[in-house]
């Protein structure tokens, strides 16, 4: 049990709440180009403009425009939109009804490192997202900075109007969760949605009844 009651949950959203299969986004990406799609895009998270499409410094179609003049990638907005969105599986991790119930004791809050295309699908595509208020949603896009900075993990800490040590950081990625550590709150590494229902268990948040997908 935890030594303080928890009061806000925050959640990673890649690989917590949603699947993520880049190499969907890598096929449709490197089509037509002389790299392979491993290739593709490693040479774009390398790019010397990532922190700032992660950042919200460069708007979706600039960010668009610059791919194509770099990469040579040759699709049109719309269509680079629909590929870049097709790394996200439209089916949800968990059950709807585990945010429903959660909802009612905790203040839920998403905190992700994401961009303004992804945001877009996520909150139009998701349902658990009703679960979540629009200002409990922190997107490195939004914030100016992302995980592990500690200034990403205080505004979620300061939206979800408790101490620190009364929320919980859940993220696939160990070092996101030992940042969140660092700052006070708990934090659980996510392996599976079995081991989050225990992890929960060890804290006090009983969602033992909770079957999931």
């Amino acid at each position: 049990m935890s030594s303080a009651p928890i009061r806000a949950i925050i959640f990673d959203i890649g690989r917590v709440l949603v699947r993520v299969d880049i190499q969907r986004a890598q096929a449709g990406l490197a089509q037509g180009l002389s790299l392979t799609p491993e290739e593709l895009w490693s040479a774009i998270e390398k790019d010397p403009r990532w922190p700032d499409w992660q950042e919200g410094r460069i708007s979706p179609h600039d960010w668009h425009l610059h791919l194509c003049q770099r990469l040579g990638i040759s699709l049109n907005f719309e269509q680079f939109t629909a590929v870049w969105n097709s790394a996200l599986d439209p089916q949800p991790i968990h059950p709807l009804r585990l945010f429903e119930e959660l909802s009612k004791r905790y203040r839920l809050v998403l905190l992700s490192n994401t961009d303004p295309i992804h945001v877009a699908y996520l909150e139009s595509t998701y349902d658990f997202y009703q679960y979540f208020p629009k200002r409990q949603r922190i997107y490195s896009c939004s914030v100016g900075a992302s995980k592990p900075d500690p200034l990403i993990y205080r505004e979620a800490v300061r939206v979800s109007k408790v101490r620190a040590g009364e929320a919980v950081y859940i993220d696939d990625i160990a070092a996101n969760v030992e940042a969140a550590r660092q700052l006070g709150l708990y934090g659980i590494h996510y392996q599976s949605p079995q081991q989050l229902l225990q992890a929960f268990a060890g804290l006090g948040i009983n969602v033992e009844h909770f079957c999931t997908t």
